[in-house]
């Protein structure tokens, strides 16, 4: 063969300044084409020979990654397919540059680099991000074919001549350019690898590495070791999720996790393993962490691969955001290698394997539950929150989660919704036939509410999550006009809920209005409404209570509810004195000024038990009470 000059078929200006300028910021991704093109080739001379078409020897195939810091250069090699010379003139000079005209026209709207390579077959060319010259030499599988090499600097002109291959494959030669020295370096490369390369199915080596092995006993009888230089794979070519799920025992899906999470201490709850070929193709496995009551740190854990090749662990555009506190792996085919965020939002197959995890992580959560509602309730403070927000964002989950989305009250005594609501639906129902479902978001605080609630006979749940605010007025809506979610701190509890017997004010009106200016003078603060009510002698003089509606408003403005209106209002405290306790008869009866430090003494001792009284009023309320002792 002699030697050819020629030009890359593009009908437009020189292309290359173009992919170096636009793709730099993701210019370590030339590694990830490069190596996944040489595994393409190395998988297709594995089929050529089962389906008979290739009758030499296969032998070990094996991608090899090698760098030289002093020649400036990166080599990716194969021992798979090979091409001859009309097939590197065909593949590398036509087909990836068949839509080069439209990528000169387009280029400017496009989103990020991926979304350009996907649309455009530009994977080989990714190295001329990082390469100032590529070469390529290889010697095709066919019966005597001449063994071919390629060489461009970045320009549209190209040189192809006899190469020097022996062997059966493909050697890929970047000359590194000057702003792309950081990948002539053993560590940034195993870095790359790492991540792109972990379990693509073919090996990857990457020169060698220093390991351990026995070597006899010492004197004392204990084992020796020695070291020796090792080939440094990087992949595990096999790993758990291309298994059928029969082949694996618990001990291999904890090894597998363990393999993704090197630096996680904490073993998973149990996991999903994903195995569908139609509608569309998707293997994987989905692992429930201890996810407690941490929203944030847990997210970006699901790694998305095609083929086996690493293309991100930013999924929220492949499945519901819920999903995203799992961890695990998630590969399909039927997401191309390179593609776009707009792509994922558009593509019919995406949103048919949102739908498709959303229903297998519903039905295994399920069967838990009937199969072991023990160890269900004994998991749900690890899992509960992530079950709360898949029901709050997505309704298909919610749907089948409402038979196992469990309830806790302050007994400790869990509850399904449905359950919950046969319990209470008399007990806590009031004069209108509403049911109430008292709840407590800090138990310890307001252990002086949740008492007298019990005193009554009444039930109350624990709601103290991060997401409980919107999981209260979730339980509304589910619930029926009937039931209605009110804090127990949210108000004095025979105003919560309302029978039909009614309390006598003991004091005159005259009285009543005494004592309503005497709170409101020793008060003195404009963000406390007093009101004299006729409540049970054996009831609090005073309690302090924030309305439920404006609680949960502002709540729900503080974890990101669209709230934000609520958010920047001022609180408004309800003072209710029970106009019917001892105390606040002797207040109304006391001298001015002994009322007022009386008065003052039991807002502060409300105050109190809120946990609201604090610096300068802590300290005042500390010496008066020495004082009055």
């Amino acid at each position: 063969m002699s030697t050819e000059k020629g030009t890359i078929s593009i009908h437009t200006e020189n292309i290359f300044p173009v992919i170096k300028k636009f793709l730099y910021s993701d210019n370590e991704i030339f590694l990830r084409e490069l190596v996944s093109n040489a595994v393409d080739a190395s998988q297709k001379i594995k089929r050529l020979s089962s389906l008979g078409q290739f009758n030499g020897e296969v032998g070990e195939l094996v991608v090899d990654v090698k760098f030289d810091e002093e020649a400036k250069t990166i080599t990716i090699s194969d021992n798979g397919i090979g091409m001859t010379a009309e097939e590197i003139k065909k593949y590398i000079n036509q087909i990836a540059f068949s839509g080069a005209t439209e990528f000169m026209e387009k280029f400017k709207e496009a989103n990020d680099a991926n979304e350009i390579i996907g649309r455009f077959g530009l994977g080989f060319y990714s190295a001329f991000m990082v390469a100032d010259k590529v070469e390529i030499d290889s010697l095709s599988y066919q019966d005597g074919a001449e063994a071919a090499h390629w060489v461009c600097d970045g320009s549209t002109s190209y040189e192809i001549s006899v190469g020097t291959r022996t062997t059966r494959g493909t050697d890929v030669i970047l000359h590194i350019n000057e702003d792309s020295k950081e990948f002539l370096s053993k560590f940034r490369l195993q870095e790359i690898l790492d991540k792109y390369a972990k379990f693509l199915p073919v090996q990857v080596r990457f020169g060698t590495k220093t390991s351990s092995e026995p070597d006899g006993e010492d004197e004392e009888g204990k084992p020796k070791y020695k070291s020796v230089e090792v080939d440094n794979i990087i992949n595990n070519t096999n790993p758990a999720w291309t298994k059928a799920p029969s082949e694996l025992k618990d001990e291999d899906y904890l090894a597998f996790y363990r393999e993704l999470y090197p630096n996680t201490f904490d073993e998973p709850l149990f996991w999903i393993h994903l195995n569908v070929d139609y509608p569309f193709n998707l293997t994987g496995i989905l692992y429930f962490p201890k996810i407690k009551n941490e929203l944030e740190i847990q997210r970006n854990k699901i790694k998305l691969y095609s083929r086996q090749v690493f293309i991100t662990d930013e999924v929220k555009d492949i499945v519901p955001e819920y999903l995203m506190l799992l961890h695990g792996v998630i590969d399909s085919p039927d997401i191309p290698l390179n593609v776009s965020r707009s792509f994922l939002q558009a593509d019919g197959n995406v949103k048919k394997i949102s739908n498709y995890i959303t229903k297998k992580v519903a039905d295994k959560l399920q069967e838990i539950f009937k199969s072991d509602r023990k160890g269900f309730e004994e998991k749900w403070n690890d899992i509960g929150l992530f079950i709360k927000y898949g029901m709050l964002s997505e309704e298909k989950f919610a749907d089948k989660a409402n038979e196992f989305c469990l309830v806790k009250n302050t007994e400790g005594e869990n509850f399904t919704i449905k359950e919950y609501y046969e319990k209470v639906k008399d007990i806590n129902a009031d004069k209108d036939g509403n049911i109430v479902y008292l709840y407590t978001s800090d138990a310890a605080q307001q252990d002086g509410f949740i008492a007298n609630a019990k005193a009554k006979g009444y039930d109350v749940l624990v709601l103290d999550g991060p997401l409980d605010t919107h999981f209260a007025s979730y339980l509304e809506q589910k619930g029926g006009e009937k039931v209605q979610l009110k804090r127990v701190d949210s108000d004095v509890i025979d105003k919560l809920i309302k029978k039909d017997e009614k309390i006598e004010l003991t004091l005159s009106e005259e009285e009543s209005k005494k004592a309503s200016e005497l709170f409101t003078k020793a008060i003195s603060r404009t963000d406390m409404n007093v009101q004299v009510e006729a409540l049970a002698a054996d009831e609090l003089p005073v309690s302090v209570t924030l309305d439920e509606f404006m609680r949960r408003m502002k709540d729900m403005a503080k974890t990101g509810g669209g709230m934000g209106f609520y958010g920047n209002l001022p609180d408004n405290y309800k003072v209710t004195v029970n106009g019917n306790h001892p105390l606040v008869k002797r207040i109304v009866e006391s001298s001015e000024e002994e009322a007022e430090k009386l008065a003052k003494q039991a807002f502060d001792l409300a105050l109190l038990s809120r946990g609201l009284l604090t610096g300068a009023d802590l300290t005042s309320f500390v010496k008066r009470s020495v004082e009055m002792i």
